[in-house]
């Protein structure tokens, strides 16, 4: 079985990186797509419509225009990995999540135990919660391997 896998969520550390480097060393058939993780080239998305005196509409035109990347990939997966930091709040990813949970997209969420909290309803929906890339990368294994 071959996957294609959208990884969203938290941009201030290397989990992406460490999960599909886990899944190329076992050769696993996953393609991987994501929202853009550059912070400054996805706050002026909008920017291309024309500049904004007041940061709410520049934030509301980048926004959109994330979002249809965003839609495009999510709709195309099969699975969804929602990573949520300590640091920051990800409010997208938390959407991401709903939309997935919406449209009946099978997601898991990764994350340390101290937000189980705040995300128990996130993690409700999520087929699997990760505390590590290295658990992911496991789940992907199985998914795809399983006989």
């Amino acid at each position: 079985m071959k996957l294609n896998v959208y990884l969203s969520g938290e941009i201030h550390s290397d989990w992406r990186e460490q999960i599909e480097m886990g899944c190329a060393a076992l050769a696993l058939p996953i393609t991987f797509t994501s929202a853009i993780t550059n912070h400054e080239a996805s706050d002026a998305a909008g920017d291309v419509l024309g500049a904004e005196d007041k940061g709410f509409w520049r934030d509301h035109k980048s926004a959109k225009v994330n979002a249809i990347r965003i839609k495009i990939l999510l709709d195309a997966c099969d699975v969804a990995v929602i990573r949520f930091g300590d640091k920051y709040k990800q409010w997208n990813a938390a959407f991401d999540a709903g939309y997935c949970a919406a449209k009946g997209t099978p997601y898991i969420t990764l994350h340390d135990e101290n937000i189980v909290h705040p995300l128990k309803e996130v993690d409700a929906s999520a087929m699997a919660w990760a505390t590590s890339p290295e658990q992911v990368v496991d789940v992907l294994k199985y998914v795809v391997q399983a006989q």
